[in-house]
């Protein structure tokens, strides 16, 4: 089933849009850590406010960005498993929305908790890794999605070969 143009169009801004939304969440968040880990003073309201983020924005945004690719892939010509670079983007959204919801999100909320009971974090500079690593990784998947490297996978040279020879055998005319 292929999107019209005008919804196909719709779905590209929202996932786009929601794409820009999780880079800029990941970088927010990287920024709150550093000042967590860097100013003891601002430590409790960096980690509320990384908590806010998490419980709010996050997974919402994790999941449109998800849903509308699939839409796109399932509903354009780029296909989900026709293109290395779109499989890529799957598993790696897939990946990351696991891990935003199992790991960066508990290990906000644990940080949040001891800030606010005024415990130290035993080591404060491990809510530095799971902002970077999610900024490194949208940051590649963006690249991805511009360049679009790799070319087809082995089911898109499958395809592409089987819709070649239907236009080849439909271009013969008989002549006599």
């Amino acid at each position: 089933m292929k999107l019209r143009r005008p919804a196909r169009r719709a779905f590209l801004v929202l996932h786009v849009s929601a794409s820009v939304s999780w880079l800029g969440l990941s970088l927010g968040l990287l920024a709150l850590a550093i000042t967590a880990t860097t100013t003891p003073e601002a430590a409790e309201a960096s980690y509320r406010s990384m908590k806010m983020f998490a419980d709010w924005l996050l997974i919402p945004v994790a999941f449109l960005t998800l849903a509308s690719g699939l839409v796109l892939s399932l509903g354009t010509s780029w296909g989900l498993l026709r293109h290395r670079w779109v499989s890529v983007k799957f598993w790696l959204t897939l990946i990351t929305t696991g891990l935003t919801i199992f790991s960066l999100r508990p290990g906000i909320n644990t940080a949040a908790a001891e800030a606010i009971a005024g415990e130290t974090l035993s080591d404060a500079g491990t809510m530095l890794v799971p902002p970077s690593v999610s900024l490194a990784t949208y940051l590649f998947m963006t690249a991805l999605s511009l360049l679009k490297p790799w070319g087809l996978t082995r089911r898109g040279r499958k395809q592409r070969s089987r819709a070649s020879k239907k236009v080849d055998a439909g271009a013969v005319r008989q002549t006599a």
